[in-house]
């Protein structure tokens, strides 16, 4: 699974390692001289990360471009800051020469590394005047930076080109290859021929914004992120997971996968356009990024085999499987033709996909797995199956709403945020449990969506951390020894949970603590996402009636509806649990004299999803029937109580399909009306109308669909 694009704010600055082992030198400013015969300009176009950016037209990338005029980087307005290039490999380096904007560097150090955080001082720069400083280097390094130590004025650092000049080494990879190794149940991951296990998460976040949350992704012990889709928006994620030390599993979708990459059904078998095509484009990425430091393995497709079950059924489900599968392994061909060193797999949901990978797709390196509340039971499928590849999870946490059963109100029961952690924990120590086989996981999901599912999987929804963070963190680390960590809820419950009134007030209850004493503060949210398809978390009316109890005003639209009660400590953190709501029609004092009476109307739907939906089924009393017209204007529906009756209220109780503009009237004969209400803003809630009449009939005229649909009604409720 996926969830949908998520998701924004500002840019923190990469913290600095220490400067006091930092060794000085003089240097002299001098105008530069055209390059030299065995001089190679290296940075130019390569992964170019900075500190900071003082906005969005001054993206480090603007420093490498080679444009000498038009195209800066630009820092923040303070010290220290620094700018870096990856120049792919590890290289003898002869010079670095800096073009400055106005802005510039007074005191600042050229440094190299070999992985991008151990540093070397090359040379020191002291009494900096700007324009164009040629630096004489004498050293090596995949990684050239400068660090900025003090500013010209008040602005920040600003650079139309870094250029860095040398002699390319002869390593094949960044870093070194990634392999798989080892034999039959004792293998191992190994990057630059040292044991490498996937401490991971899935990524949420725009990658706009990776500079901002990627630090705290590597304070959480994580060194791999898992995307699903990689193309020419990729290179900034990768560039700033490689500035902080972590590893990318690059996918590539296929249909049908998983969440916003399924786009509908292929037929494997047949369709070699879409195959070719395919086979084109990820071969494009592949070049593009083989040599980028993040690259830890290519993912080919998501879910897909499971997927084939909504396009296909008995023996050409079998077919396709078996031909996706084969087109998977045509596909690890020739990404090892272009790339032989960084491993292939490819992720599914079901370990009933593998016997078709161990049939089809004999060139991946290793298998992938998404798998939540029973992720135990990936080691004993791949024990039985006789498997002879190691497998990685791709995606794993607490149980999933496809696994937990329903509650009361038919909907399935969320877990609490203490199952949830507790549900990480469990993963990673079946992970691990797998020793020689499992290598590792990147559990699902370091996302910051605050809706429906986000709260169930995010780690930290609206930027809040999560009991879940912390489990995660802990199994990655070890400890979260002087963390603060969240308000913990228990005991929640909503009263009554399986009839509140719409429109009314119900009761809220939880007992809710902080583990550091930090003093709470409280929302209250209501999601649709079971009554009408609305998975946004709405801020609900509530007030609070002490000692953890909360009266919560339900929705106007029936249905079950989710209420979530949010704990926030001010640190940063929050705990956030869920119950479910069934949202009724509030009762009407009085006798419903329309019950089962006789009930007509100018169309009815005779087959429509849950149709025939007669107009008799407006009357009838049950919540769970409806009348519902042709999709057309005008169209009417009434009642005949069988004889002059005193009418005190009506009660109409919409469907998502109502009327925006309507009137109610009475008759005595049924065929002259009387209007008694008129509305042309209705938004399909419940209506409750007062009424002061004695009539025969009633009827409903309407005018104006609310929806493209027809008009549609689970009751009309006439009250004397």
């Amino acid at each position: 699974m996926a969830l949908l694009s998520r998701r924004p704010a500002g840019r923190r600055a990469v913290p600095l390692l220490a400067l006091g082992a930092l060794i000085a030198s003089s240097l002299v400013l001098i105008t530069p001289p055209p390059a030299q015969a065995a001089d190679t300009l290296l940075s130019q176009g390569k992964p170019a990360t900075a500190s900071s950016q003082e906005g969005d037209g001054f993206a480090p990338s603007a420093a490498v471009d080679g444009n000498l005029t038009s195209t800066r980087w630009a820092s923040r307005w303070s010290d220290p800051q620094w700018f870096q290039v990856d120049l792919g490999q590890r290289s003898d380096l002869s010079r670095a020469v800096l073009t400055w904007e106005g802005a510039h560097g007074k005191s600042y150090q050229i440094q190299a590394s070999d992985n991008g955080t151990d540093w070397r001082t090359l040379k020191t720069v002291t009494g900096g005047d700007g324009g164009t400083d040629e630096i004489a280097v004498t050293g090596s390094g995949r990684y050239v930076r400068m660090l900025g130590t003090e500013r010209s004025g008040g602005y920040g650092y600003s650079l139309w080109e870094f250029q860095v000049y040398g002699e390319k080494g002869g390593d094949p990879s960044p870093g070194g290859a990634v392999e798989v190794v080892g034999s039959q149940g004792d293998w191992q991951l190994t990057a630059g021929g040292q044991p490498y296990t996937v401490k991971g998460l899935t990524w949420g976040p725009a990658i706009a914004d990776a500079p901002k949350y990627m630090p705290d992704v590597k304070s959480m012990g994580v060194n791999t992120i898992r995307t699903w889709g990689t193309d020419g928006g990729t290179k900034p994620l990768l560039d700033s997971a490689a500035a902080h030390g972590v590893r990318v599993v690059n996918g590539f979708w296929l249909r049908p996968g998983g969440g916003p990459g399924s786009g509908g059904c292929v037929n494997y078998a047949t369709d070699t356009t879409y195959k070719n095509n395919m086979l084109t484009e990820f071969a494009k990425w592949v070049q593009e990024y083989k040599n980028h430091p993040a690259t830890l393995m290519w993912n080919v497709g998501n879910e897909s085999v499971l997927g084939l079950q909504n396009c296909y059924s008995g023996a050409e489900l079998e077919t396709q499987r078996n031909a996706y599968t084969s087109f998977v392994n045509d596909v690890a061909k020739k990404i090892h033709s272009i790339d032989p060193d960084h491993p292939v797999t490819s992720t599914d949901a079901w370990t009933g996909a593998w016997p078709y990978y161990k049939r089809n797709a004999p060139d991946l390196d290793l298998y992938s797995m998404n798998s939540y509340g029973d992720i135990c039971g990936v080691r004993e499928d791949w024990e039985e199956g006789g498997y002879t590849k190691p497998y990685i999870i791709t995606e794993g946490g607490p149980a999933g709403e496809w696994e937990v059963p329903d509650d009361a109100n038919g909907v399935p029961d969320e877990p609490t945020d203490v199952q949830k952690a507790e549900g990480y924990t469990k993963a990673w120590d079946c992970v691990t449990g797998h020793r020689g086989v499992a290598l590792g996981a990147t559990l699902f999901h370091y996302g910051i969506e605050h809706d429906f599912g986000g709260v169930w999987f995010n780690l930290l929804p609206d930027g809040l951390k999560r009991l879940s963070y912390y489990a995660v963190k802990r199994a990655y680390t070890g400890s979260t020894a002087g963390d603060n960590t969240p308000p913990v809820i228990t005991n929640m419950a909503a009263t009554p949970a399986a009839s509140a009134p719409a429109g009314g007030e119900f009761t809220v209850r939880a007992d809710v603590r902080d583990p550091d004493d930090d003093p709470i503060t409280y929302k209250i949210f209501l999601s649709g996402n079971h009554a009408n398809g609305d998975k946004r978390l709405i801020e609900a009316k509530w007030r609070s009636t002490g000692n953890g109890t909360f009266a919560v005003t339900a929705p106007e639209k029936l249905g079950v509806w989710k209420v979530y009660l949010q704990a926030e400590d001010g640190r940063g953190n929050a705990g956030i649990e869920t119950k479910s709501v069934k949202v009724v029609a509030p009762p009407v004092s009085g006798t419903n004299v329309a019950l089962n009476k006789p009930t007509t109307a100018s169309s009815h739907q005779q087959s429509y999803g849950d149709c025939p939906c007669e107009p008799a089924k407006a009357t009838d009393g049950k919540a769970e029937t409806r009348w519902a017209s042709d999709w057309s204007d005008p169209q009417w529906i009434r009642v005949d109580l069988g004889a002059r009756t005193a009418i005190r209220k009506l009660q109409l109780v919409w469907d998502p399909a109502y009327a925006k503009s309507y009137e109610a009237q009475v008759s005595d004969d049924g065929t002259t009306w009387r209007t008694v209400h008129s509305t042309a803003s209705g938004n399909g809630d419940i209506d409750t109308i007062d009424v002061t009449e004695t009539a025969r009939y009633v009827r409903l005229h309407l005018t104006a669909r609310g929806t493209g649909w027809g008009y549609s009604l689970h009751e009309f409720g006439v009250y004397s």
